[in-house]
């Protein structure tokens, strides 16, 4: 199963938008990741998460991961409590689960939508 690693910050005032640029500018080719995202949680608090296709691939792209954070470290507020300007977690994922489509809504949506143009086609042969 996938493993995730997922990073809390604060940004100083002022550098929210440079903050999301410097990661919307990075360009990450690490054996094994899937995906980012950059979630904004709160007032200049957002949250790094990373997927990657097991945990032996964040391990091994760690050093890798603190170079791209010292291209914005200036931009981050300590976090407080002794914690420091980031607060990192990984591990591996022990459950996904995914959503699942509401067939019946869709179902119905469909059945109106066919109505609806055989009403128009019927309408429009009059």
């Amino acid at each position: 199963m996938s493993a995730f690693n997922v990073v809390r910050f604060r940004v100083k005032p002022g550098n929210e938008t440079a903050f999301v640029e410097a990661h919307r500018k990075l360009k990450p080719a690490f054996k094994g990741l899937i995906s980012i995202n950059l979630v904004k949680t709160g007032d200049r608090a957002f949250c790094f998460v990373g997927e990657w296709r097991n945990f032996q691939n964040i391990v091994a792209a760690r050093s890798g991961m603190i170079g791209m954070l010292d291209q914005f470290r200036n931009m981050l507020e300590d976090l407080g409590g002794g914690v420091g300007l980031t607060d990192p977690v990984s591990g591996e994922s022990v459950l996904k689960m995914v959503a699942r489509k509401p067939v019946r809504k869709v179902a119905r949506t469909t059945a109106k939508k066919a109505k609806r143009k055989a009403k128009a086609k019927a309408k429009a042969k009059k």
